[in-house]
Order: C-alpha cells, then structure tokens, then sequence
C-alpha cells in the first residue's frame, strides 16, 4: 500500500510495506514517531530520540522519530490513516477522536493525578492585577489547539467577561516557553502556558533552561488559573492491530510501575507515569471546545 507523508503532532505514524488482516487489524512494519514543538526544538528531538530507542527495543522492531510542526496535522494524518499512535494533548486528542476515530489507551500521572492547569502570566511589574485588567492589553497563545496554552485560557477570560480576539491583541508564540519568554521580555502583556502544580510550584517557567534565575522566574505573576485539566495521553487509530496495542500499552505500564522505568519516564516526560485511560475521561475538554464556541467537526 501506499504510504503518505507524515503532518502532525507527537505521533506513531505508519512505516512502509505494511500488511493488515480484517481480523488481527493493521499491523505496521515499521512505526516513525512524530513529535511537536511545544518547547525548543533541541529537547524536542532529545526526548523523540530516547522515547524512539526505548520502544523500538521493547517491540523488536524500528522505530524513527520525526519532529512535526503544529498539533493540527496530526488529526489529519490520522484521518488519513497515516497515523499508528499519538502522544496527544488533551484538546487534539478529542479532535482526532471526532474525525479520525483515535482510541485513547493511556494517559499521564503527575504527582499522582492525572492532571494539570492552565496559567495565564504577566510580569510583576507590569501593573495587571486581575484578568479584567487585560482588556485592551496584548497576550501571546501557544497556538490555536494548545490545551493549556489556548484551549482552557480562553474559557478563563470568557468567565472574566473577556474575549481574546475582541479585547486584546493577539499572538501566538509556538511554545510553552516561547510565551514566558515573550511575557519576560516584555514583548506582551500577558501569556497563556501550562501549570503542572500549584504548590510546589512547577510551570512553564520553572522548567531548566527557560528562566534560569530563581530572580528572573519571580518577575513572573500568576493572575489565573484554570480548573484542572485531562492530563496528556496516549492514543491509537481505531484499526490497529490488538496485540500490538497491548504491547505498546504494556511497555508504557511497566516503566510506569518500576523504579527505574519511572525515572526514566520522569527524565523524558516530565510525567510520573502512565496509567489506562477511557474517552470519558476527557468530557471536560469537550466542554471547554463549547464554551469557547469551536465545533468538534466530524
């Protein structure tokens, strides 16, 4: 069969020269791991490398990483069936479900939930003191599908009787630690980005390399944050073969339950672990899509 070409986010695409029984379901030859740039590039490809290794040596066969360039061209390639599996943000895994069938199999745990928040940040200094305070102001998103960088920060202005696009002056940075960047240096008002947890205090720019000094990260002002949200999870295109999914989720369960399985998911994800997850689980996120007026086009 004809293979196309990979577009997307964090994603298991389909090699070459794979065969597929009714029965069994599609059983790919070789799987390329695509990987989104939600922070700098270089630890993009050093987390695609390592996570590449790793589960190409449990499944005996090759597995290539291949950096992406928005979370959008995911959803199409799955739709397509160019797409095997996706570690997928909670806002593109519900798109993907709606237009492309994706199961969700696994999702991550972080300090045993879970989940995590959105933030929306200004500098201390900038005189903002509330989000109703933004209005007029400028912000910088993450891109449009970013859950935490878009998704659920605009639900939070919405509640304060703002609307981004309306209100403000609007951009979108590409990365979690290119808004903090952008806030820091005073290139916007504000910014949109991702909040592990509250306390200790773990975010967008706590992460090593993004503001390096403890002097720089107190210049940073939290004015909201959001309620929790669906943690990232793992998802596989509707015809997958069975037994090959089990061994996807079996490696990812494992590690999970090791200590030096655990540590290295923690080294890579940033995450404690995975666990099994259900399509339910991410009805919130759907809510949100409705509330800020997008539809989950089929």
């Amino acid at each position: 069969m004809n293979v196309r070409p990979l577009v997307g986010l964090l994603v298991f695409v389909t090699g070459i020269l794979a065969t597929a029984g009714p029965a069994a379901g599609y059983k790919p030859r070789k799987l390329v791991v695509g990987f989104a740039p939600w922070e700098n590039p270089g630890e993009i490809g050093r987390i695609a490398s390592e996570v590449s290794r790793m589960l190409g040596q449990s499944l005996g066969m090759r597995v290539e990483p291949r950096i992406t360039s928005d979370y959008a061209g995911v959803v199409e390639a799955m739709s397509h069936q160019q797409v095997d599996m996706a570690f997928f943000p909670p806002a593109a895994f519900v798109l993907a479900e709606r237009k492309a069938g994706a199961k969700v199999i696994l999702k991550s745990v972080f300090r045993g939930r879970s989940a995590y928040y959105a933030a929306i940040i200004t500098r201390q200094d900038s005189g903002i003191r509330s989000l109703k305070d933004l209005k007029g102001k400028s912000i910088a998103f993450v891109e449009p599908n970013s859950t935490s960088g878009s998704i659920y920060p605009r639900v939070m202005l919405i509640r304060a009787g703002l609307k981004a696009e309306r209100d403000m002056r609007v951009q979108n940075a590409g990365g979690h630690d290119a808004v903090v960047l952008a806030v820091f240096h005073r290139k916007v008002d504000a910014g949109a980005c991702f909040l592990n947890n509250p306390k200790p205090l773990e975010a967008a720019w706590t992460r090593p390399g993004v503001l390096p000094n403890a002097a720089d990260r107190d210049q940073i002002r939290i004015l909201g944050i959001s309620p929790p949200i669906p943690s990232d999870n793992i998802a596989v295109r509707r015809d997958l073969d069975p037994e090959l999914v089990g061994r996807i989720q079996e490696f990812f369960l494992n590690l999970s339950n090791s200590d030096d399985g655990s540590g290295k998911i923690r080294k890579i994800f940033r995450v404690d672990g995975f666990q099994k997850a259900n399509s339910r689980d991410y009805d919130p996120v759907r809510e949100a899509y409705a509330t800020i007026g997008l539809k989950l086009e089929r």
